[in-house]
């Protein structure tokens, strides 16, 4: 799934790609893409784009009077063409979701991977109207985002440290890849709850938040949105890496395995040598 810093960086390459250029055309493939259905996606037929902006993760762009807004989900991407077939595309077949084509002849795709349908696209007169936009929590990378009001974010809250910082109400644009590296930077288990932080364990938290989210944005920084999952991939160290050694410890690094997700740990990181309990697996072995 892409999360804050792929997203980011999709968000500086089309910027740099899209504004200034006037929409050719729209083309969704996928009905069940759209999420709005006034105005429709004819309505940016030769709107200029103007801008392109994040929301948590959520990409927004700016043409005209409305606003293009995006959700990837679990298996969406965007691909980007310098140019693209005479004939037009048949709707249903295969990944793609919708087309965007300009003027130029260049353009992006969203496509969407597997059975499941969950990317998302909205044509909007404010950002505001998308209901995952509304009730998003502050945006970590802003400057703002300082240890107090991590702390102050926390405060009240009584649930596993994990849940916490992938809920996208509470802090926006962190999923399950990067709470499990932010987890392993702090060196936290992800079942640690909230109320046991203590003010040295919310300043260390909001150090290895900080730190993996800019050192993930600073790695995919200037890379072609077709390199960008590569890269993610690569920049991990225990997320997706069940059985490898840990490069802090070398220790062998383990899985908790949920009924549609999973999360990685390092158990002398994170959890003081000990496994932790994974109810799922537990049954299988039964």
């Amino acid at each position: 799934m892409p999360e804050l810093p792929e997203v980011e960086a999709l968000r500086v390459f089309l910027d740099d790609h899209l504004a200034g250029k006037e929409i050719d055309r729209v083309l969704p493939l996928n009905v069940s893409v759209l999420k709005t259905y006034d105005p429709p996606p004819a309505a940016l037929h030769g709107a200029a784009v103007t801008a392109v902006a994040r929301h948590g993760k959520f990409l927004d762009i700016a043409a005209g009077q409305l606003y293009l807004i995006t959700h990837l989900a679990r298996a969406g991407w965007l691909r980007w063409n310098d140019s693209f077939p005479t004939a037009p595309p048949r709707p249903g077949k295969g990944p793609l979701a919708l087309r965007t084509v300009l003027t130029g002849g260049d353009g992006f795709d969203l496509t969407e991977a597997g059975t499941t349908k969950r990317l998302a696209v909205y044509l909007v007169h404010d950002p505001a109207e998308v209901p995952g936009i509304a009730r998003l929590g502050p945006d970590p990378l802003d400057e703002s985002f300082d240890r107090d009001a991590f702390a102050a974010l926390l405060a009240g809250e009584r649930r596993r440290i994990k849940g916490a910082l992938r809920d996208q109400s509470l802090i926006a644009g962190i999923g399950n890849a990067y709470s499990d590296e932010i987890l392993h930077a702090a060196k936290m288990s992800p079942y640690l709850l909230t109320t046991d932080l203590t003010d040295d364990r919310i300043t260390r938290l909001h150090t290895a938040l900080r730190t993996t989210l800019h050192d993930a944005v600073a790695r995919s920084s200037g890379l072609a949105a077709g390199k960008l999952k590569a890269e993610k991939k690569s920049g991990m160290r225990v997320h997706g890496r069940t059985g490898e050694p840990c490069p802090v410890c070398g220790d062998t690094i383990c899985e908790v395995s949920f009924s549609d997700s999973s999360l990685q740990y390092c158990p002398t990181c994170q959890t003081g040598g000990k496994p932790l309990a994974d109810r799922r697996l537990s049954r299988l072995l039964k």
